[in-house]
């Protein structure tokens, strides 16, 4: 049966956590997040659960919470921000379950965050949060996992560290391990994602998947990709299957839209955690592993944190382990995709403007990609001068 925890949710966002874990048998105690959007979807979706919505002001976790959930927020943390590390004034709010842990040391925490913490600032910024737990008597483990080996196309790697003074972090983050190959560029017989508003410094890309979902631009503005489908064309997924592709049911999100535009959902969908990734933890919490000491390697003092590491309560070790815990392969992304209605195809703006910033980045990309889009383009030019009823000219120069 395994041992089944009542859960605290710190910067909850949707819930990702908490469904993952409720589906492992976990209980949540209480949520906690300060976005009014989020907080419609979680009364919503957890009605009988307490609710608070500034971590700053809780004075002390309920008496029966066995773990801690948290999710905080990667803004500070984001390779695409202000990198300004755990002193950032919105990562630094992962101070606050530090200092919770000082009223009352729950047994096991759960961190999830980007994996640009392991790098920030020459690794300190994952060396600051798990020399806090060794200082409180926690052993912790961490592994970046993808959520793509979880049966989700998306792209999605994160972090998940588990620190514990009642079990062995080891036993439920790295007991397991089933990689798995990632499909490879065929334009004509695969659908691949892509990000149509990446500036000049990069692209996202992703094979019979999406691109990590994001959260948004800075002012509030959706993200969502863009997918080069096998037959030529290029689509928007609908904000249905964006939730789909974090392992939500669809229109989980849709009580936001109380609060909000419609809009505001991509943002709270791109920052949840992935529902499938959760459950798995949550099970391994319920019912650990075992862990081989085989995959032991140094621990380097400075510089860059491997991708996956633990402390026994006596050193640290790197750890010699995939991004795929359990290896299930994802459906075709072309199937994957159920809301056909609510797809929109990528506008001629759009088009044009990714056009233009490929132009002018030093990029390369896959043989015939460039021509796709460029097709895409041209026939965008000829529905929209149709609907004019006019003759329209495009260049591609």
């Amino acid at each position: 049966m395994g041992i089944h925890m009542r859960a605290a949710g710190l910067f909850a966002g949707v819930g990702g956590f908490e469904l993952g874990m409720a589906r492992a048998g976990h209980t949540a105690a209480l949520l906690c997040d300060v976005l009014p959007t989020a907080e419609a979807v979680l009364r919503a979706r957890f009605p009988d659960v307490e609710y608070r919505s500034d971590v700053t002001k809780l004075r002390s976790l309920p008496s029966d919470v066995e773990v801690i959930c948290a999710g905080f927020p990667c803004q500070d943390l984001s390779q695409a921000g202000r990198t300004a590390g755990l002193d950032g004034e919105r990562s630094g709010l992962i101070g606050e379950v530090f200092r919770l842990l000082s009223r009352r040391r729950v047994g096991t925490v759960v961190v999830e965050n980007v994996p640009f913490m392991l790098q920030l600032n020459g690794g300190n910024a994952i060396r600051a949060i798990t020399s806090e737990f060794e200082r409180r008597g926690y052993r912790w483990a961490y592994r970046v996992v993808d959520t793509f080996g979880f049966g989700l196309p998306q792209r999605r790697e994160r972090v998940y560290l588990v620190a514990s003074r009642d079990l062995d972090p080891s036993a439920v983050l790295l007991a397991d391990d089933a990689p798995i190959q990632r499909p490879r560029t065929a334009l004509n017989e695969r659908a691949h994602g892509f990000y149509w508003t990446e500036g000049l410094g990069g692209l996202g890309w992703a094979v019979d998947a999406v691109p990590t979902l994001k959260n948004g631009s800075t002012i509030g503005i959706p993200s969502p990709p863009a997918i080069l489908m096998p037959d030529g064309s290029i689509i928007k997924p609908s904000i249905r299957d964006a939730e789909r592709l974090q392992g939500f049911g669809p229109d989980w999100t849709a009580p936001a839209e109380r609060v909000a535009r419609g809009s505001a959902r991509w943002s709270l969908v791109g920052s949840a955690v992935s529902v499938p990734v959760a459950a798995w933890v949550g099970r391994r919490l319920a019912s650990p592993g075992q862990y081989e000491t085989r995959r032991d390697l140094p621990f380097p003092l400075a510089g860059k944190a491997p991708r996956a590491a633990r402390y026994d309560g006596k050193a640290r070790h790197s750890v010699a382990i995939s991004v795929d815990p359990i290896g299930v392969q994802p459906e075709s992304l072309a199937t994957f995709l159920h809301d056909r209605e609510g797809q929109s195809p990528l506008s001629l703006k759009a088009t044009l403007g990714f056009l233009g910033r490929t132009r002018r980045a030093k990029l390369r990309f896959e043989p015939g990609f460039i021509a796709a889009v460029e097709r895409h383009a041209e026939a965008m030019l000829a529905l929209e001068a149709s609907t004019r009823g006019a003759s329209l000219d495009l260049s591609f120069a």
